[in-house]
């Protein structure tokens, strides 16, 4: 039998950050060749990381990267904020957004992480994520992705709140400079806080606006009021639903007695919210 010396269980250590249990163990069936005990590290690896894969993630961290043409923001999850706070980690969702700002991707769309991850300019870091699982000890996702390009007239302006636990990416337009730039950034600020549904009344998906409606209805029967009287009730309780999740009609959290509207005309008219997308870890 081949002798496992201190010295060799520490290389192989060094090059994957495997248990020292585990690459003794991987040495001794590998006959001390290095490589081989690699290899087989990542078999069982593999192995875990499969199991890992179907543990809860509720940390991790939501990673934004801008230039002058586009926006990407991705949100990698974990286990543990320990982990969340791991340089590899961290690294590997710098390198996650800064491959998503390269890529061809939709303008706008979101995409789950398993979407992104089959694609093929995305397989390294399909590969490396397991990889990371085993070598970390917890499960690591990848949870969604979005690629923003900017438009000519207008401004782009991200925000991240709670150490990025919360990213958002918010794009104006029929204005442009700084000032309009500011007023990004603020929107942006409130979206973190404010978490609308939609930019407009007319943008909040059908199906939550039918369960709201729903739910209301059942309300208003429950306390007892006038049938005929029960759907104008839920109308203006609707109203008042849209004014809480849709973004240009929600007070602005600097100033409770602005709406996001007045704010965007008050500077410009013609200046309007074009989109924006929201990610938080753990929802």
């Amino acid at each position: 039998m081949v002798e496992i010396t201190a010295k060799a269980v520490k290389s192989l250590r060094d090059r994957t950050g495997a248990g020292m249990m585990d690459c003794k163990k991987a040495l001794r069936e590998a006959g001390g060749d290095e490589e081989q005990a690699i290899d087989l590290l990542r078999q069982w690896g593999a192995a875990k990381a499969a199991k890992r894969a179907e543990r809860e993630t509720s940390e991790g961290l939501v990673e934004i990267l801008s230039r002058d043409d586009a926006t990407a923001m991705v949100a990698v999850s974990s286990e543990t904020d320990f982990v969340a706070r791991n340089d590899e980690f961290q690294d590997f969702a710098r390198r996650l957004a800064n491959a998503v700002i390269e890529a061809d991707l939709p303008d706008g769309e979101v995409l789950n992480g398993e979407d992104l991850l089959a694609r093929p300019a995305f397989k390294q870091f399909a590969d490396e994520i397991v990889d990371l699982r085993s070598k970390i000890g917890e499960n690591i996702q990848v949870h969604r992705a979005v690629r923003l390009s900017t438009g000519d007239r207008g401004a782009m302006a991200t925000y991240l709140h709670f150490g990025g636990k919360i990213g958002v990416a918010v794009e104006l337009e029929g204005a442009s400079g700084e000032a309009v730039e500011d007023l990004a950034r603020d929107v942006a600020m409130h979206v973190a806080a404010a978490n609308p549904a939609g930019v407009r009344p007319e943008d909040i998906p059908a199906d939550v606006q039918a369960r709201e409606r729903t739910v209301l209805t059942e309300q208003t029967k429950a306390e007892g009021k006038p049938e005929q009287i029960v759907e104008k009730i839920v109308d203006g309780r609707m109203r008042k639903f849209f004014e809480q999740n849709s973004l240009v009609l929600q007070a602005f959290v600097k100033d409770p007695d602005t709406t996001i509207s007045e704010l965007l005309k008050a500077h410009d008219d013609d200046l309007t919210v074009r989109r924006f997308v929201r990610f938080e870890i753990g929802e």
